[in-house]
């Protein structure tokens, strides 16, 4: 939520920031909102709360995901090598979610 509120006041102000960067701001910490509530939901659920590979690939991917697209929105010039890694992070919890259902 504290990234959310950055992105829609903090980044406003910045110089050249543009639309699509705050969009893909919104989008990182939206999905690490969602994914903080998926994970309260797993480890409340007494069948998946001790899964060895969902909880690990969720918070992993989750970081990944978001963290990236973050890192690319304030500097990427300096972290153009994350962009790449940005669906790794996605794919991973993808995966980890997949993994409870299967």
């Amino acid at each position: 939520m504290t990234a959310g509120a950055f992105g829609a006041h903090g980044l406003r102000r910045r110089p050249n920031i543009s639309a699509e960067a705050l969009q893909a701001w919104n989008t990182a910490s939206s999905y690490a909102v969602y994914n903080g509530l998926g994970l309260l939901l797993v480890s409340l659920h007494p069948r998946f709360s001790g899964h060895r590979f969902a909880t690990p690939a969720i918070v992993a991917g989750g970081a990944i995901f978001s963290t990236s697209i973050m890192a690319l929105v304030l500097a990427r010039d300096r972290f153009k090598f994350l962009g790449p890694i940005t669906p790794l992070g996605g794919i991973l919890m993808i995966a980890g979610y997949v993994s409870l259902a299967i």
